[in-house]
């Protein structure tokens, strides 16, 4: 679907689109805390309806209330569609992927007869994350902006360290089955010896297998010191790249919204938004910073 031009929008599709994509209004703000209640309550009734007493009880209202739920954010869905200046961009988006998957799950269960599968509603809580936004944690919103930077700039990092850990766990599952399938029968092949040196490696340990021999043992011991430097290597790799985002951060960043990709942290005179590119509208009187 080609990019719609705001010019082009009915008054009242302009007020619609503030009101639900823009973050700094009366407005859009009001929007923001009622779909809040909406999701925080859709989520508690999907929980309670897992709990037996509950279900025996309350069944017919916790299913009711589930389909007026799913009602709402399927037409609160559609309706972020109209407004949108780019529909094919919003509904491939993160909080766009959300929303579908808001209501999706109830239809599914009803056209497979899978009692079950509308409880992937749950998944609903993640459109709490607009809190941020909501209730101008602008700091918040910076630090999570960042912490996916850092991520995303350690990711090939990350990946030669995860493969070297693959590699061993490897190696040192097949010495223990050397060493303990002869005596023990809970390493009864390399495959369910590598599981235990992975739960042992990262100090998960669940005890399902043990070693019995002395040489077991103190493969044991080391690989559990090991299992400290393998939480220690990542989180040091991430902190750096942290580290050299916070210094080339824009001290006079903002939360002025893109209206097209939603990203915060735009400047009160920016023309363009800083990860989409897309022209900023104009600030209305009252958006902008908080009094």
């Amino acid at each position: 679907m080609a990019e719609r031009k705001i010019e082009d929008f009915a008054p009242w599709r302009q007020r619609v689109r503030h009101i639900i994509f823009d973050h700094n209004t009366p407005g859009s703000r009001g929007f923001d805390v009622a779909l809040l209640w909406l999701i925080g309550l859709a989520v508690l009734a999907t929980m309670l309806e897992s709990v037996d007493v509950v279900a025996e009880r309350y069944g017919a209202q916790l299913l009711f209330a589930e389909w007026v739920f799913t009602i709402l954010f399927m037409a609160e869905y559609f309706l972020r569609l109209a407004v949108s200046r780019r529909p094919v961009k919003y509904a491939t988006s993160f909080y766009g992927i959300i929303d579908f998957l808001a209501w999706i799950p109830a239809w599914i269960g009803l056209f497979i007869h899978n009692e079950s599968a509308h409880y992937f509603a749950v998944i609903r809580v993640l459109r709490l994350l607009r809190i941020f936004r909501i209730l101008k944690m602008i700091s918040l919103i910076g630090e999570a902006d960042k912490l996916m930077h850092a991520l995303r700039a350690s990711m090939a990092k990350i990946l030669v360290f995860m493969f070297f850990v693959v590699t061993l766990v490897t190696i040192l599952g097949s010495v223990m089955y050397i060493v303990e399938g002869g005596q023990n029968p809970q390493f009864s092949s390399i495959p369910t010896s590598v599981y235990w040196a992975i739960i042992t490696v990262t100090t998960v340990g669940f005890g399902d297998i043990t070693p019995i021999t002395v040489a077991g043992k103190i493969i044991t011991s080391g690989m559990m010191l090991i299992g400290y430097a393998v939480i220690a290597v990542p989180t040091g790799i991430v902190i750096s790249s942290m580290q050299q985002n916070a210094r080339d951060k824009d001290p006079h960043a903002s939360g002025r919204s893109c209206l097209d990709c939603h990203r915060d942290g735009h400047r009160h005179n920016a023309i363009h938004c800083w990860n989409c590119g897309s022209k900023l509208e104009e600030e209305t009187p009252d958006q902008g910073t908080e009094p």
